[in-house]
């Protein structure tokens, strides 16, 4: 398994575990990620450390914030549908890399579990 589908994993269970999210943030709101095809994505991460390391890395006084599951689900990820953004997920690394997926499948594998 490759470290983006090894992160992946770990975000699912994690999650379905913890019954919460992890994003980054300051007073500006969350950073997005828009890569060379165009596609904005919204970065969450399964454990405070995880989302910790991206703060520090990202820097611009970002902070971790935890989000309960339900709330995610509930509006995070529809409104993230409408708004046409990709979730990435538990992206790790010196560059912030990982996997993506739309709202409607991050949606259905949390509960999957």
């Amino acid at each position: 398994m490759s470290q983006s589908g090894s992160q992946a994993a770990a975000f699912f269970r994690d999650v379905r575990r913890n019954r919460a999210v992890w994003l980054v943030q300051n007073h500006d709101g969350t950073p997005t990620h828009l890569s060379a095809d165009g596609t904005r994505s919204l970065p969450f991460w399964s454990t405070s450390a995880r989302a910790q390391r991206a703060a520090a890395i990202w820097r611009n006084e970002l902070r971790a914030e935890s989000m309960p599951l339900d709330t995610w689900c509930e509006r995070v990820l529809p409104d993230a549908a409408r708004d046409g953004l990709v979730i990435g997920i538990n992206w790790s690394g010196p560059r912030l890399v990982g996997w993506s997926f739309t709202a409607t499948e991050v949606h259905n594998r949390p509960a999957a579990g």
